[in-house]
């Protein structure tokens, strides 16, 4: 698998999704096998660029190659300064974000919205391609709506624009992340183009993995919600993949030991204040499959310390010893979980 210069290690990459994957998550997903990872994404309002959150969700410092940065704005000329301004800070690959559903991205006539506008969506790709010497690349959805499907063509304007890569979410706009993806209108799109094509949308296991490449005929697979609380689901699809055998769960000292070090760095990332209240939804999602894990989420909700949450987490992790040397958490609902579950937005 390859984007422009970038030859990825895998084809298991992980979504930009909103508050989640932010440079300590990105990095840890890359660590437990993830081939690629997006940054959440970044506003092309030139008036936020400076702003402390634009910053830090533009943050590679010190990240695994490639760097890549999604962006996200409806203006031609300001998604094209954007990209620009996000390649001197360092990004190796820009993505354009056309996918997110959100009323507050739409309502601005961003993310998905934009399908409703071909010759716009034309403009941009072609403004953002010509701005910048690096990789283009296009997250987007099925369509507005089930009555208005245009994946196709936009498929089509992308690659005719220079667009590298596409990673389409098979769900339109009005679906939300209701329902159960599609992959028929994946499975058209990857037909039509020469480009390489990622399939997103419910992949919360390594079976589910096999048959969306299978099916879609797709060049990689993007997990969304999946990987939230459970990181090294990467390495479990890609060793799957390769083999077609099951990783067995993590052990627990394992999981206990990346805690502790995803901890650390999204402490390091936010500072004391914001750290501790950002890590609630991380932890949360490290332990609501587990024993016991749903009283503890309670509890470490209401700890106000980087100090007591490091404490309660490995405290938590020790009492799982008590249920084996391995991590004993309930399988993934496909039909429930993956790009369902959870707070996050994927973009």
């Amino acid at each position: 698998m390859q984007i422009g210069p970038h030859i990825l290690r895998n084809n298991v990459f992980v979504a930009p999704m909103a508050g989640v994957t932010d440079r300590p998550f990105r990095q840890l997903c890359k660590e437990l096998g993830a081939g690629y990872a997006v940054s959440e994404m970044a506003a092309s309002n030139p008036r936020l660029w400076a702003t402390e959150k634009s910053s830090r969700r533009t943050d590679h410092a010190g990240e695994m190659e490639p760097k890549a940065v999604q962006i996200a704005g409806a203006d031609p000329q300001d998604l094209a300064d954007c990209a620009k301004f996000n390649v001197d800070r360092g990004a190796q690959i820009i993505d354009i974000n056309m996918g997110c559903p959100v009323k507050k991205v739409c309502n601005s006539w961003c993310g998905s919205a934009l399908l409703q506008h071909e010759d716009l969506v034309e403009r941009i790709l072609h403004a953002v391609v010509g701005a910048v010497d690096v990789p283009v690349t296009l997250k987007f959805r099925t369509g507005w709506n089930r009555e208005n499907k245009n994946a196709l063509r936009i498929a089509r304007i992308a690659e005719q624009a220079g667009i590298q890569m596409l990673t389409l979410h098979g769900r339109t706009r009005a679906d939300g992340y209701k329902g159960d993806a599609e992959y028929d209108t994946i499975r058209a799109v990857k037909a039509e183009v020469g480009i390489p094509v990622v399939a997103n949308g419910d992949i919360a296991t390594p079976e589910k993995a096999r048959f969306v490449l299978d099916y879609t005929g797709a060049d990689a697979v993007m997990v969304g919600r999946a990987a939230q609380g459970r990181p090294w689901i990467c390495r479990e699809i890609d060793h799957y993949l390769r083999t077609g055998e099951h990783l067995p769960a993590p052990y627990v000292d394992e999981v206990r030991q990346l805690m502790n070090e995803h901890l650390q760095a999204h402490y390091a990332f936010y500072g004391e204040f914001v750290g501790v209240r950002t890590a609630r939804k991380h932890i949360g999602w490290y332990v609501e499959d587990l024993p016991g894990g749903e009283d503890f989420r309670q509890q470490m909700n209401r700890l106000e310390s980087t100090v007591e949450q490091l404490l309660a987490v490995d405290k938590f992790f020790e009492s799982q010893h008590s249920h084996g040397e391995r991590l004993q958490y309930r399988p993934a609902d496909v039909s429930a979980a993956g790009e369902n579950a959870g707070l996050a937005l994927a973009a």
